[in-house]
């Protein structure tokens, strides 16, 4: 069963640091509520009239906000959807120094902390997860699993889509396991000093936690439906310009890309028969399976409030404008058990072929057969809808708990 749903967008405002500070800079933006932010020298502005003087979103987090509420109230909810066999994905979007990597970092630590306990306390069921990481820099795909700098592949898959060829997934063993893949994608992500951060990310990150499971109760030989759905953490490389410090082919790829991402947001928007510039990147085709698709999606915006940076705050919250109108249809994805699906097409062929040798198989034996297909069709069924129901009923129960596993406040 699908569910429309549009994309949950958060906006968050950082606390101007010490050089803007030194720099004697007037704060432009604030929050009016925690909806609303407004444009607080608008009346002032040369082109105001072009633009709105306040705009409205799902979450606005000021200042003063730490990152644990940002997770609570911006994300928590859609990464979750994960263990109930929905496909999610979480975005940070924002230019660079406006701290959309910190807020990345600590939303993946509080949303993998929460799967684990949701994993340790359903012990009803049994879970597999598996890890995978890679970076897009300079229009190049690497595996952050790996030593290997080797650009990796993009393949076109009828079922899957695009998916990269040769990337590495990790079965997660524990928390400390997981906690060391973490920390080797953050040592080979490319950084680098601009003028406006001493380690500004130089590229696009995607982190991928897969969440397999099953019941471990039994249904004759066959296990009930098992459930399999991945998040998505995407951390976009900042727009900068190449005179702020990065080299002029960073800039052109990075911007090349993320205008591509904010095409796709746009089009998307306006739900017109048009067509998705999907392909006009590698960052736009990996991700077109999270965008207006079988996925649960959230973006956090991050802007910085000081007045020199008004122009690009300003082009943050248009494109959060825009992303706040887009829809996706999200599903939970329940798989059959693999013996009775194999046994049922085993059986169904052996039908066909009885039903094509009519000398050799009797009518009424033919007709027996047909029977007792429809009856273990039906029987398949109603284990189908059995299984979805205590999905159901976990994902209520789930969603009335509070993690229990502390993370270092943000």
């Amino acid at each position: 069963m699908e569910a429309a749903a549009k994309i949950f967008v958060s906006v968050r405002i950082r606390p101007l640091n010490e050089k803007e500070t030194a720099r004697n800079e007037e704060v432009e933006w604030e929050c009016s509520n925690d909806k609303n932010i407004m444009h607080k020298n608008n009346a002032f502005s040369p082109d105001r009239s072009m633009y709105p003087s306040s705009y409205s979103f799902d979450k606005v987090f000021g200042p003063n906000c730490s990152t644990r509420q940002v997770y609570q109230e911006g994300a928590k909810e859609i990464a979750l959807s994960v263990v109930g066999g929905v496909n999610s994905s979480v975005f940070a979007y924002g230019q660079t120094s406006s701290g959309k990597t910190y807020t990345m970092t600590g939303i993946m630590e509080y949303a993998m902390a929460d799967i684990f306990d949701h994993v340790h306390k359903h012990t009803e069921r049994e879970f597999v997860m598996r890890f995978s990481a890679m970076e897009i820099y300079n229009e190049s795909v690497r595996d952050l699993l790996s030593v290997d700098a080797t650009p990796l592949r993009l393949l076109d898959d009828p079922e899957r889509g695009t998916v990269v060829d040769k990337l590495t997934e990790e079965v997660v063993k524990d928390w400390n396991h997981l906690a060391k893949l973490l920390s080797v994608c953050k040592a080979q992500r490319q950084i680098a000093e601009t003028l406006q951060n001493e380690s500004s990310s130089r590229s696009h990150q995607i982190i991928k936690l897969t969440v397999e499971s099953h019941a471990r109760e039994v249904s004759g030989k066959d296990r009930l439906n098992a459930l399999f759905a991945s998040v998505n953490f995407i951390d976009l490389g900042g727009s900068e310009r190449a005179s702020h410090g990065c080299s002029l082919k960073e800039a052109l790829h990075i911007n090349h890309s993320l205008i591509t991402f904010e095409a796709v947001i746009y089009k998307l928007s306006k739900r017109r028969n048009e067509v998705i510039p999907y392909r006009e990147s590698k960052l736009t085709r990996i991700l077109q399976p999270f965008l207006g698709s079988n996925s649960r999606t959230a973006i956090i915006c991050t802007i910085i409030p000081a007045r020199s940076y008004t122009e690009q705050s300003r082009n943050t919250l248009l494109f959060a404008t825009s992303a706040k109108q887009v829809k996706t249809s999200a599903k939970i994805n329940v798989q059959l058990p693999e013996k009775a699906s194999a046994k049922l097409e085993n059986e169904l062929t052996n039908a066909e072929s009885a039903l094509r040798t009519d000398s050799v198989t009797p009518e009424k034996e033919k007709e027996l057969l047909i029977h007792k297909l429809e009856r273990q069709i039906m029987e398949l069924t109603l284990q189908r809808d059995l299984a979805l129901s205590r999905i159901k009923d976990g994902q209520m129960e789930a969603e009335g708990e509070k993690s229990s596993v502390q993370v270092i406040n943000r």
